[in-house]
């Protein structure tokens, strides 16, 4: 009985990472992304089914879950600790996910990161699993974390735009500053 749950189990397993391949590689035609960021997903989604399966084949193997779920909380301790030791590099892979279901832009499109110490501004070279390459207009390649790009405000020159705006939004009109002599004065005289 065992065998044939787990040979049913490695059925599902290879049946699960075929059909996800094929909707990435579907949904990355249809968005028109690289192979190699459909690539990436794939690798990461493949992790994770491999990670449900060994647990589902420790629980058809007659381990009780108190055993699994001791051994898997022992492991996560080790993991977590040492993912809160590298939480960007956890936090680069899940923007890197959200990038490729809900991102705008695509390799060969010109955006600018709006930042106010910098000029992040070129045309997209390559989205990969932890930053986004950005090739400026001198040629020079910049490196952008993940996860930065989805905090902050980014511009993408359409319709024949050739020059990114300055600034989003003009700064306010200087405030007039007077003492409280004139304030008193200028009522009295009204």
């Amino acid at each position: 009985m065992k065998l044939i749950s787990l040979l049913l189990c490695l059925l599902v397993y290879l049946f699960l990472i075929r059909a996800m391949g094929a909707t990435f590689r579907r949904l990355g035609e249809s968005k028109q992304v690289a192979a190699v960021r459909v690539k990436y997903l794939s690798k990461t989604a493949n992790i994770a089914l491999f990670t449900i399966f060994v647990f589902v084949i420790c629980l058809v193997m007659g381990l009780g879950y108190s055993e699994v779920s001791l051994f898997l909380s022992s492991v996560f301790a080790v993991v977590g600790v040492a993912m809160f030791a590298q939480w960007s590099i956890l936090s680069n892979i899940t923007a890197s996910m959200i990038i490729f279901f809900g991102f705008p832009y695509r390799v060969g499109d010109r955006i600018k990161v709006t930042d106010a110490d910098f000029d992040i501004s070129g045309t997209v070279e390559e989205i990969s699993l932890f930053h986004v390459l950005l090739r400026t207009e001198a040629g020079n390649i910049i490196t952008y974390p993940n996860s930065l790009i989805l905090q902050k405000p980014v511009i993408k020159l359409e319709r024949g735009n050739t020059s990114f705006p300055n600034k989003l939004f003009p700064p306010p009109p200087p405030a007039k500053h007077s003492s409280m002599r004139q304030q008193i004065r200028e009522k009295s005289q009204s």
